[in-house]
């Protein structure tokens, strides 16, 4: 019977289909730029700090020097090579970027589907704790909770991850609502099959499109904020590999080695832009997935 029940929900209308690839927009360029790019992150946030175990070596005898010699960004005011730093630093600041965005999905995805499948008072108490976390200054709480204990990029990442949910809490629980009054859904509820089931196997599905893009659009976010918080000291401690601690270190040496500033910046943006336009692309081929 449960077998049954399942394969007719699947086959009642609204339910996500197999991929369509007739209406399906074929990639452009800039995708597979932003495609390119974001392996090359992966691969310098797994592994740049192996590639370059010793990234925090020093020499004296060039310290802000110019790009060339060995140094393709040149090198800090202690003579570290920027470029060196620059990819061992890729693993905190994208490392803590996806903690925050993925920790924030969670939170929203739990905390959405119950609001909005059983409605209610489980409804409103969620949407009491969302409007709550909403009306906070993510940003600037994080800088105040993080100067209280003492800086940290765990403490920082945690409370990130905890203010940035509301949002997603929002936008799964609207979507979640939009479907669970389709014909699909009350022919599962009339079969039978299991609260959980019903949520997970039959209306997340259709709200896997709208929680990818902003999971992506969280991530590039929390590259921005993480990055901040190491430029004003709260983040990854003093001469740890980070971009935003790069940028603090070396905004003086703009007009020495204008490079050693420039870099993480470049690198900050590029990132935050590249998750971006990634998912937007995600999103659309999620969304051609369904009929």
């Amino acid at each position: 019977m449960t077998t049954r029940a399942t394969t007719a929900a699947r086959k009642a209308p609204g339910r996500r289909g197999p991929a369509g690839r007739s209406g399906r927009r074929p990639a452009g360029p800039l995708t597979a730029v932003c495609a390119v790019i974001a392996l090359l992150l992966l691969a310098a946030a797994a592994a740049g700090q192996w590639v370059y175990p010793d990234w925090d070596r020093q020499d004296l005898m060039a310290t802000a020097a110019m790009p060339g010699g060995g140094h393709p960004l040149g090198t800090d005011e202690l003579g570290r090579d920027v470029w060196q730093m620059l990819v061992a630093g890729a693993r905190s600041t994208l490392a803590g970027a996806a903690l925050v965005a993925v920790g924030s999905m969670l939170i929203g995805n739990l905390l959405g589907l119950t609001a909005g499948y059983f409605g209610g008072i489980t409804d409103t108490a969620v949407r009491r704790l969302a409007d709550l976390l909403l009306a906070l200054p993510a940003l600037l709480v994080t800088i105040v909770v993080a100067g209280i204990g003492g800086g940290g990029y765990a403490l920082a990442v945690g409370v990130l991850v905890v203010l940035t949910s509301p949002g997603d809490i929002r936008l799964v629980r609207s979507a979640v609502l939009e479907q669970s009054h389709r014909a699909y859904v009350e022919a599962a509820r009339t079969l039978g099959l299991p609260s959980r089931t019903i949520m997970v196997r039959h209306i997340w599905p259709n709200v896997l499109p709208v929680v990818v893009a902003n999971t992506m659009l969280n991530f590039a976010g929390a590259i921005v904020a993480l990055s901040s918080l190491s430029f004003l000291g709260l983040g990854v401690p003093p001469g740890a590999p980070d971009w935003g601690r790069m940028l603090a270190e070396n905004r003086t040496l703009l007009y020495d080695n204008p490079s050693a500033a420039l870099a993480p910046a470049v690198a900050v943006i590029v990132s935050a832009v590249v998750v971006n336009l990634l998912g937007d692309r995600l999103f659309e081929y999620f969304s051609d997935r369904r009929p």
